[in-house]
């Protein structure tokens, strides 16, 4: 493969979009690019900082300070410290949609996805992937879920990794970061007008591993070897 490939997949939070990237990634030996994960990382820095993530000035304020790295074992670092799990508690969680919505902010992850893109196929999930951070990405799939199938795939996953929660809280916080995520000024969630809608409410996870799979296929010609 001379010329790398860049596959986009944004959508609301939970819905199984970055579950669905490293598969894909995986299976095609492509590098998978966590945005959401960076973004976490940020909110989880301010708020160690002891600031306010609502407030735009302050969270922007330590942008020189904040390094983040995402090891090829999925862990993730900020400044030196795993916090692949610590960015996922609920604190975080109920934050991060701010953060992501302040321009400086984004401009400057944005900055290191697009080099991250450049000299190597990679497989990026986010908000606003096809949209802005990669808008001549040869592959663009908008992936939704209803409130319902992505509440609970999120309780599932807390659950799974300890952290505590209620059914009603998973709701509550999908439904807040929906609206901060599609109303922001900045870069908001919206498709793509050349990107592929898949709705995966009521299919499984290797079934929408081989929809996005063949979506692939048909736009780059790049097939699966399994």
């Amino acid at each position: 493969m001379n010329k790398p490939i860049s596959v986009a997949i944004d959508g609301p939070s939970a819905a199984g979009k970055s579950t669905i990237a490293k598969r894909v990634a995986a299976i095609l030996g492509f590098t998978y690019i966590d945005t959401g994960a960076m973004y976490r990382a940020f909110t989880y820095a301010v708020i160690k900082k002891g600031l306010n993530p609502e407030d735009e000035a302050a969270s922007c304020s330590i942008i020189p300070e904040v390094s983040i790295d995402l090891l090829d074992d999925g862990r993730v670092l900020c400044n030196g410290e795993d916090v692949t799990k610590a960015i996922r508690e609920p604190l975080v969680s109920s934050n991060v949609s701010y953060i992501a919505s302040y321009k400086d902010i984004r401009l400057a992850l944005v900055d290191m996805q697009r080099a991250m893109s450049q000299s190597k196929s990679v497989v990026m999930d986010g908000r606003d992937i096809g949209t802005y951070v990669l808008p001549n990405a040869e592959v663009k799939i908008y992936q939704i879920a209803s409130t319902e199938a992505r509440a609970q795939r999120r309780y599932k996953e807390n659950v799974e990794k300890g952290i505590p929660t209620s059914m009603q809280d998973v709701i509550d916080n999908l439904t807040k970061r929906d609206y901060i995520d599609s109303h922001r000024a900045f870069a908001p969630l919206r498709p793509a007008e050349d990107s592929v809608q898949l709705d995966t409410s009521a299919m499984t996870i290797e079934e929408v591993v081989d929809a996005v799979l063949k979506i692939i296929e048909d736009k780059t010609g790049v097939k699966a070897c399994r």
